[in-house]
């Protein structure tokens, strides 16, 4: 027994640029499934690159993208409705507020069966495939049975942060790629919402010296307060020159890559001292030529990549509740759902960060 209406707002992806305001029908929870009624919803550089018609979303005989479907994957509700055993499965209450991973494995895989989720070879993701999983950018989503819920605490600063649980998670994921070292010189390429979080993961683990990159100067003061040591601009610095510099002429020790630029692979691979480690965590629009040579014969490069956010929900929740990183200065922007297509408009521009999207 529910009382939710039969009827809900959404944004639904109809194909590349043809993102529309509908109506229609509110889901119901099944067996070990429930349902949130949405809070806060962020808008992703992905969602961006999937309206725009990125070849990575919608190239091939089958697109990652699988239409109709609600978009939207860093989402918090408020638990309203539960289905048989969903109590159970997930510990939740009605009225609890809750996040989800944006990954619905499928436990049967050969990955899931080695405990890389993530990986799964299935990869449903929230907002991407179609009536399998629709996605927070509606008045109510229906989470999977498979899912991997998590009630936020009581102490939790404020709901508008859980939008930033997952992105926060895919930082904290790709730092953790990075096994930094209190010796390491750390450069970090990127600093939008999720590279904002990985400038406060960095800091955390103390490394000798962070150098933030990015060609907007505020997002570089916002990296500056937030924990980075020195902030460069590759439009108006010899960034390479200068972190070489810095290290004697080597190059540093770990670099991750957050810009989804070409330019910011090219980057890394020049700066790296030999035998460094490079974390590729970005979606990119277009394919990257590099010299493969810099990897292995030149500098035998240790190359991680850095995929979604396992295991990574409970300690950002955890960091969040505490106060020890910061999300309130990430957040720029909120529009309605009406509101979504002057919210995509929003995102893709420099004066943004996060925009979240609130039903």
């Amino acid at each position: 027994m529910n009382n939710l209406p039969k009827k809900m707002t959404a944004v639904v992806n109809h194909g590349p640029e043809n993102f529309k305001i509908e109506k229609v029908d509110t889901p119901l929870p099944e067996k070990e499934e429930l349902i949130l009624s949405m809070k806060y919803c962020g808008i992703c550089a992905s969602d961006i690159k999937a309206y725009f018609g990125a070849d990575r979303f919608w190239g091939g005989e089958d697109p990652f993208i699988k239409t109709p479907v609600i978009p939207g994957h860093e989402f918090v509700g408020e638990v309203a409705a539960l289905g048989e055993d969903a109590k159970d499965r997930f510990n939740v209450e009605l009225g609890d507020k809750a996040v989800a991973e944006p990954l619905v494995p499928c436990g049967k895989c050969l990955l899931c069966r080695k405990g890389k989720y993530w990986m799964c070879e299935e990869h449903n993701i929230y907002g991407f495939k179609g009536n399998k999983t629709n996605g927070g950018m509606a008045e109510y989503i229906k989470i999977k049975a498979n899912s991997k819920v998590y009630k936020l605490p009581d102490g939790f600063p404020d709901e508008k942060m859980g939008a930033l649980i997952e992105p926060f998670a895919n930082g904290l994921h790709a730092v953790k790629q990075g096994n930094i070292e209190f010796d390491d010189v750390v450069v970090l390429a990127g600093a939008g919402s999720i590279g904002l979080s990985m400038v406060q993961f960095i800091s955390l683990k103390t490394p000798k010296k962070l150098i933030v990159l990015d060609l907007d100067n505020a997002r570089l003061k916002l990296a500056k307060e937030l924990g980075a040591d020195i902030c460069l601009n590759p439009g108006e610095d010899d960034v390479v020159g200068r972190v070489k510099k810095m290290t004697e002429g080597y190059g540093c020790d770990i670099f991750i890559e957050g810009t989804g630029s070409p330019e910011g692979v090219k980057l890394g691979l020049e700066m790296l001292r030999r035998a460094g480690t490079m974390v590729e965590f970005s979606v990119f629009s277009e394919k990257t030529d590099v010299d493969w040579s810099v990897i292995s014969v030149k500098k035998e490069l240790n190359i991680k990549g850095a995929h979604l956010t396992p295991y990574t929900y409970p300690p950002v929740i955890d960091l969040f509740e505490r106060s020890i990183i910061k999300g309130d200065q990430v957040i720029t922007h909120t529009f309605s759902l009406e509101e979504f297509e002057k919210a995509i408009e929003t995102a893709k521009t420099d004066r943004s960060i996060k925009v979240l999207i609130h039903p």
